[in-house]
């Protein structure tokens, strides 16, 4: 039988005592050690003493971005499952709180297939007129550079390469390096990115003159008491970057079935789906791994179609040298 926990009564439940008071109900140990992880640095990232009904939603999806959104796919599901079963346990026993946001959902594991859109269902998406121009530039910027989402919404405007249609990116992995005393220091990989004609078209639209700062921004200022670096911050508009939860969030608005939250398409298949246009065209496998970034072939080897024209014609490389004459 689980513990009875006794929670506080006639006064605002705070965050960390919500979350010592769910752990302590579990049973298993090995269940409290695994939640704990989870429900632990969540609860650190969003502040021990603040009111849990204080704590907005679209926080909880920020806080489980930042913090696993570049985890491997079952490291985020089960990060992610902790918290739900966390706040929905409060939830049950009738305190106010936030809930896990429909746009931070679980992701497709690694085994299953993510569906590749067809180029029709892209151009007829980033052509509607709803959408606006930031979103617009954003996907074709990933559709046509097959990058990761979280690369391209780090670019500065001074990374960018208008004329040569190119801009590097921070490497999937990068971290910075502690050194001693404390001090961090940023040592990425930089790896150049290539866009076509779409881009070229939208990207100064969307600039409208500004030259430094990200190149992707939210519509309005950080909030008060909401710390951003510099780096993150147009200092003409004053605007901070655009967060991948944010991201996520605007293309699922757009795309969810029915209008049911957390039904649309994801950021990854952008990249998805380019890549296998790109082998479904007869790029070649080295081509693929160059464009994408990838360093090991079995990762693309999925988006790799060679056509029968394509095979019939290497095949005849091994025919005796007097009949290819």
């Amino acid at each position: 039988m689980p513990a009875v926990v006794q929670l506080p009564v006639g006064k605002a439940l705070t965050v960390r005592a919500a979350a010592d008071a769910f752990l302590d109900s579990l049973g298993n140990p090995n269940t409290v050690r695994n939640y704990g992880i989870g429900v632990g640095k969540t609860v650190e990232r969003i502040g021990e003493g603040r009111s849990l009904a204080s704590v907005a939603d679209d926080e909880i999806g920020e806080v489980l971005e930042l913090l696993w959104g570049e985890a491997a796919v079952n490291t985020w599901n089960a990060r992610r499952a902790s918290v739900l079963s966390w706040l929905g346990w409060c939830g049950e026993r009738g305190y106010d709180g936030p809930s896990v946001p429909a746009w931070a959902k679980r992701m497709t594991p690694p085994d299953s297939e993510t569906p590749a859109r067809s180029k029709m269902a892209i151009d007829r998406l980033i052509a509607r007129r709803e959408v606006h121009l930031r979103e617009k530039t954003l996907w074709r910027m990933l559709y046509e550079t097959c990058a990761r989402a979280e690369e391209i919404l780090g670019v500065n405007i001074e990374d960018l390469d208008l004329a040569g249609r190119r801009c590097p990116v921070k490497a999937k992995g990068a971290r910075p390096r502690t050194r001693r005393r404390g001090q961090v220091r940023e040592d990425f990989v930089l790896e150049p990115v290539y866009w076509d004609a779409g881009t070229a078209r939208l990207l100064p639209r969307l600039l409208k003159g500004r030259t430094r700062g990200p190149v992707f921004v939210t519509h309005r200022r950080p909030g008060p008491g909401k710390v951003v670096s510099l780096r993150d911050v147009c200092p003409d508009t004053g605007f901070a970057r655009l967060s991948y939860g944010q991201a996520r969030a605007l293309l699922d608005e757009h795309t969810a079935v029915g209008g049911t939250p957390g039904t649309g398409w994801d950021l990854h298949e952008w990249r998805h789906s380019s890549l296998t246009h790109l082998g479904e065209a007869g790029a070649s496998l080295l081509m693929l791994m160059a464009k994408s970034r990838h360093k090991k072939p079995e990762n693309v080897r999925k988006y790799f179609h060679p056509s029968p024209g394509a095979i019939a014609e290497v095949t005849s490389l091994l025919a005796p040298g007097d009949s290819r004459r």
